[in-house]
């Protein structure tokens, strides 16, 4: 058990100063084993009463898959303006460039005891409201669409056994810009699940 608490966690020492990621969970692993890697570490801190989302990328490398390390608990509109930065900086260096890096978030698979990654390699972020059928994440943990509530079970359903597949990937996904990080990769990975080829690379935060 000791183990599996390291690793819900990352600590990063630096310049005698400890820090703590504390890392998103869920019940089951996407992808076990990445190699080739940097951390990037955006961490949870507080300066009165605001919440800052803080990057350290000391130690990343271009040219390598990138394991962004983000604390659950900060919300969406720190983070992601933070990950468009980091992805736009790997997209743009033409010089390091390694067309088979990857970037993935990790988290803690608290069934297998593991620690886990999803891959956001080809995730372009937008902050703004989406046109068109969407499939809402707000920050009540519900999902909408058009204003309809849904159960996970129910929306599984809906888009693998009723809607045409054309359809259904015709859907863009929005998550509400005050849902934590935490809930944002729980929600990942049951998008993951859906096995659905998107017409669209495209996620909003709004």
């Amino acid at each position: 058990m000791k183990c599996f608490i390291v690793i819900t966690l990352f600590v990063l020492v630096s310049c005698g100063k400890q820090e703590q990621v504390l890392l998103p969970k869920s019940n089951l692993t996407i992808v076990r084993e990445v190699k080739d890697l940097s951390p990037i570490y955006i961490f949870f801190e507080t300066k009165g009463k605001d919440t800052l989302a803080v990057v350290n990328r000391k130690n990343s490398i271009i040219s390598t898959n990138w394991i962004v390390n983000v604390d659950k608990r900060l919300p969406l509109r720190l983070v992601i303006p933070e990950i468009i930065k980091l992805q736009q900086k790997k997209r743009e260096d033409k010089a390091h460039k390694n067309e088979k890096a990857e970037n993935y978030y990790s988290y803690a698979d608290t069934i297998g005891k593991n620690l886990a990654f999803i891959p956001f390699t080809n995730v372009y972020y937008e902050m703004e409201k989406p046109i068109g059928t969407i499939i809402f994440f707000n920050k009540n943990n519900e999902i909408l669409i058009e204003n309809q509530v849904y159960k996970k079970e129910k929306l599984k359903d809906l888009i693998n056994n009723v809607l045409p597949k054309d359809v259904a990937t015709t859907f863009l996904f929005r998550f509400d810009k005050d849902l934590s990080f935490g809930s944002y990769i729980q929600n990942k990975i049951f998008i993951e699940n859906l096995k659905l080829e998107m017409k669209s690379n495209q996620e909003f935060i709004y």
